[in-house]
């Protein structure tokens, strides 16, 4: 089957997923940040009754309306893909990967669409109480929504809680807690909904400085600069703790994944951390990947060769020792289904057998060259190093702007004020890093081990996959612009008196 499938389309259905999900990050983390930070305004303005935190928090929830609209359309767009472009991908774990994205879909998203109605059309239609509630379960749903995705996207870097069945050839679910709540799920969700959060707060702390730079709304943008920064000094300091965590794990169940972060060929103990060039922190990367200075890294070649001890005692095996044993599991396979057409009981036991003690490098039979597991090593070092370098750089950030609040000084210091208003490309630009690493470094996985993404594809046309590919490159970013004019012209018109 795959020397059917041209090598082009899988790049261009590659290609267009990317493009779609990058468009749609673009969204989410400000729907995710804006939620909180709205949320706390309209608490501000239940405990105090204070009729200005009521115009505080309906300016910020205009925008986060704009912005979870366009959301909403980019997102359906993705999921959809799954359909279309990857059904082998779709048959193979769909029993589980299905299972986070229909729950997401059906409550998660049940929720957002109900109580945001609640927060844009009930103000003095409901008690205060209510609306209040309404304005914090919006947010969650929107938390929710994005917990279930990154299950279902951490279930492709970590899979667990699943046992294959060779008569339908598909894996299905043993156990849903082991999906849902595995530990790569769980810090995968603290780091990127955290994260979002510094994004939420730096978007929020721009667009207050441009009122202070145009000697506008004063009081408005203080106290919506105070309340961001003390969002996303939080966020921040959490974000860092859970990189550190992610780190651990990555080195754990995806070695690949952070020698190529690394750009580290050839491993070894007491391995340096790369800052940039030949600035490194000495035994860094060993703590970080060992939490012990003088942990054994792998790197590219090494895991590549194999031969090395891994923490069990056991040697790592090479990608050719691996590869073949991917193709006696797809071997086994095939076995096992004859034997059930010819209703051998006894071969559909000994095949079973095979299959189940190679089952672990299934994937690695349909790879071709051994080097093609090696994903783009540049990109994935250098956006790693924008992301914590960014991460980094918001962390000073707000300590600084809390700490010329507590001076009283926030409102005169003009210079921080075109610091943060350019600060916010900035906050995207890490976000998008952060999901370059994630997933460039997977590659060239589906599933980690399982599906490499050449075995994942449907089978289509390239013409018609680059045909969409330019259309929702053109419709996303008429999307885009639009929702940058639409917020624009509610900036400039400023918050709104209360009624």
């Amino acid at each position: 089957m795959l020397e059917s499938i041209d090598t082009s389309m899988v790049d261009w259905s590659r290609a267009q997923f990317a493009l779609t999900a990058m468009y749609h990050w673009l969204f989410v983390p400000l729907t995710l940040g804006l939620a909180v930070i709205m949320g706390l305004m309209e608490t501000l303005y239940y405990v105090s009754g204070n009729e200005f935190w009521k115009r505080t928090a309906k300016f910020w929830m205009k925008l986060f309306g704009i912005n979870f609209a366009v959301g909403v359309a980019t997102g359906l767009i993705l999921e959809f893909q799954f359909g279309t472009n990857w059904s082998n991908y779709s048959w193979f774990v769909g029993d589980i990967f299905g299972a986070p994205l229909a729950i997401e879909g059906i409550v998660a998203f049940f929720m957002e669409a109900t109580f945001i109605a609640v927060m844009f059309f009930g103000w003095n239609k409901v008690s205060k109480k209510f609306h209040l509630a309404s304005t914090w379960l919006t947010g969650l749903g929107a938390t929710f929504s994005a917990w279930w995705i990154l299950v279902a996207n951490s279930w492709m870097q970590y899979p667990v809680g699943m046992a294959f069945n060779p008569e339908t050839v598909r894996n299905e679910m043993v156990s849903f807690a082991s999906v849902a709540f595995s530990p790569v799920a769980v810090m995968k969700f603290m780091h990127t909904v955290l994260s979002s959060w510094i994004l939420g707060a730096v978007f929020v702390i721009g667009v207050s400085a441009w009122y202070l730079l145009r000697k506008r709304e004063k009081e408005f943008a203080v106290a919506s600069i105070k309340i961001a920064a003390g969002v996303g000094l939080f966020a921040a300091l959490v974000t860092a703790f859970s990189g550190d965590k992610s780190a651990y794990q990555v080195a754990k169940y995806q070695p690949m994944k952070l020698a190529a972060m690394e750009a580290l060929y050839d491993g070894g103990t007491h391995e340096p951390l790369t800052v940039v060039g030949s600035l490194k922190i000495p035994e860094m990367l060993s703590y970080l990947a060992t939490h012990d200075a003088a942990g054994y890294v792998p790197g590219i070649n090494d895991l590549l060769l194999g031969g090395y001890t891994l923490p069990d005692g056991s040697k790592a095996l090479s990608v050719n020792e691996k590869i073949e044993k991917g193709k006696v599991a797809i071997k086994a396979l095939s076995d096992f289904r004859q034997a059930k057409e010819e209703k051998n009981e006894e071969g559909m036991q000994r095949a079973r057998q095979v299959l189940d003690e190679n089952m672990p490098y299934f994937g690695y039979g349909y790879i071709k060259d051994p080097n093609s597991i090696v994903p783009n090593v540049w990109l994935s070092f250098w956006s790693f190093r924008v992301m914590v370098g960014l991460g980094m750089y918001f962390i000073l950030f707000f300590i600084v702007i809390l700490f010329l609040s507590w001076k009283h000084q926030l409102s005169k210091a003009s210079w921080l004020h075109w610091v943060a208003l350019w600060s916010i490309p900035l906050a995207y630009i890490a976000s998008q890093a952060g999901w370059v690493v994630a997933e460039v470094g997977h590659q060239p996985w589906a599933i980690q081990d399982l599906l490499p993404v050449n075995a994942a594809i449907s089978r289509l046309e390239t013409g018609s996959v680059q045909t969409t590919f330019f259309i929702f490159l053109i419709m996303f970013t008429v999307l885009l612009i639009a929702e940058i004019g639409i917020m624009l012209k509610a900036i400039k018109k400023g918050p709104e008196e209360v009624q």
